[in-house]
């Protein structure tokens, strides 16, 4: 059986395109996170996880990058298409899970309309 995976053409890689993103994306916050997205001339999502200054030392980076991707893994097949999208995370009060993740970005994409 093969995984929803996530490939290479899925990723937003230039910086303009996260510069676009932040500057005239639309928003959605909960507690600890926000998505900005924009509908895209292509048929399918573009994804970025970018974190703000000051997140944590490598590991703690690193992890929440895992979590955020894998996240987006499982949500993928349930979101419209067409979007780029940008999921940023903010340094958390307490132990960061993936349960917490998913739950932020089920909720996300329920205010911004992404959900099919």
């Amino acid at each position: 059986m093969k995984s929803a995976g996530f490939k290479r053409e899925e990723h937003i890689k230039r910086p303009n395109d996260f510069k676009n993103l932040f500057k005239n994306g639309k928003r959605a916050s909960v507690a600890g996170a926000k998505l900005f997205y924009l509908p895209n001339d292509l048929g399918f999502n573009r994804i970025g996880f970018p974190l703000p200054r000051g997140y944590g030392n490598a590991v703690q980076r690193n992890q929440s990058k895992r979590f955020s991707r894998e996240t987006y893994r499982n949500f993928k097949s349930k979101l419209n298409s067409g979007f780029d999208i940008l999921f940023l995370v903010y340094p958390p009060t307490q132990k960061d899970s993936l349960e917490a993740r998913k739950a932020q970005f089920q909720t996300l994409c329920e205010k911004a309309g992404l959900l099919k």
